[in-house]
């Protein structure tokens, strides 16, 4: 926006995503609150409201209502925002479907919690899990800096020709949308160009939209679905290189720490991954070689090269009478036999300590439910 300069913030994750949604300034944003999202939309409000940002807000009664209104605005060629978190998401799972099937860019934040019953609000991962075949793309941030940075990117990936896919920022509820940490703000820019969808409704030149489609084209929707995001492996590099480039700090589907000559990888994803990096610095005062390599982007999935290494799998979500949904991702893509730990379901307190200990005591192949049949 026209004025501004960078800034050095203390913030919660849900402040610099609200704050980064202010720099990008998207024409509509509707939402419903949930805890622990409910500080994003209010920021956000409150942005609107002093007019120190230009959006449409709409308040809506649900957050089904919430992704429609995305959606609806979207299909005009708006650039959109929402945010949401947990039983509020799968609220949203069939606008989900419709968004992606739509080929609308929807961006949206999800602040990770865990699903009920029993009632719970800390952080889980099962409810963007539960998500993950609806055709968005994935990303999950580890850090206040990386939950605004990514937002930022989000828009500018999921409006490219070649994706015009709806994208899910993801932040672990509490441990990072609540936790305060240094925060640098960059002047956006022509970093995000504007949004073109190239099959926005026009009323000059009305069209039907989403009409019955018979067996004999459907599929081919499906399968554009999965080209672009195949497609979008290479714009999330170019637009992540871009932002190192211009702004100083890099990004890619993964991060790795300590893992040039690792014997042992511990893999997690979120805030869990940087509390892994403490872990690694303990392993390796005792002689153990082990690194950290923490997912980012869970979809579209990347390309994971483990081989000759040992690999501890800490899963936050599972997928009942299957296994950890992080775990088997990574046996269907690699051939790796991890350790699987089941660790940190609905807030459950894991430290660096613990995961030390996972790797200490791994049996590759194994699963294991920390709390109920562990032997740390």
């Amino acid at each position: 926006m026209r004025g501004e300069t960078a800034m050095q913030l203390i913030a919660t994750g849900n402040k610099a995503i609200a704050e980064a949604v202010r720099q990008v300034n998207p024409e509509v944003v509707a939402a419903y609150p949930i805890t622990p999202q409910t500080e994003i939309v209010e920021q956000i409000a409150a942005y609107v409201s002093d007019g120190t940002l230009a959006s449409q807000y709409i308040p809506v009664e649900s957050e089904h209502s919430a992704m429609a209104a995305c959606i609806g605005a979207s299909v005009t060629g708006a650039r959109t925002f929402t945010a949401t978190s947990s039983h509020g998401l799968l609220y949203m799972h069939e606008m989900l479907h419709w968004a992606a099937g739509a080929r609308v860019p929807v961006v949206m934040a999800n602040v990770n919690r865990a699903l009920g019953p029993g009632w719970n609000v800390w952080a889980e991962h099962s409810d963007a899990f539960s998500q993950r075949d609806t055709g968005w793309l994935q990303v999950f941030v580890s850090t206040v800096q990386e939950a605004y940075d990514t937002t930022i990117m989000a828009f500018r990936i999921a409006e490219h020709e070649d994706v015009l896919l709806p994208l899910m920022v993801n932040l672990d509820g509490f441990t990072l949308s609540h936790t305060m940490q240094p925060l640098e703000t960059v002047v956006v820019g022509d970093f995000i160009p504007p949004l073109h969808l190239p099959h926005a409704i026009d009323v000059a030149h009305p069209r039907g939209y989403g009409p019955l489609t018979g067996p004999d084209e459907f599929f081919r929707f499906r399968w554009d679905i999965e080209r672009s995001m195949r497609d979008a492996r290479k714009v999330i590099l170019d637009v992540e290189a871009d932002f190192g480039k211009r702004f100083g700090r890099q990004y890619g589907p993964i991060e790795e720490y300590r893992c040039e000559d690792a014997d042992i990888l511990l893999i997690a994803m979120g805030t869990f991954g940087k509390e892994a990096e403490v872990a690694v610095d303990d392993l390796r005062r005792e002689g153990i070689k082990a690194g950290s390599l923490r997912v980012r982007w869970f979809r579209p999935f990347p390309v994971l090269d483990l081989s000759g290494r040992d690999v501890v799998v800490i899963d936050r979500g599972y997928s009942f009478g299957f296994g950890g949904v992080l775990t088997r991702s990574i046996q269907a893509t690699t051939k790796a036999e991890p350790f699987s730990v089941i660790a940190g379901l609905g807030g459950q307190e894991v430290t660096y300590r613990d995961m030390a200990g996972f790797v200490r005591n791994r049996r590759p192949g194994e699963e294991e439910w920390f709390g109920v049949n562990t032997i740390v």
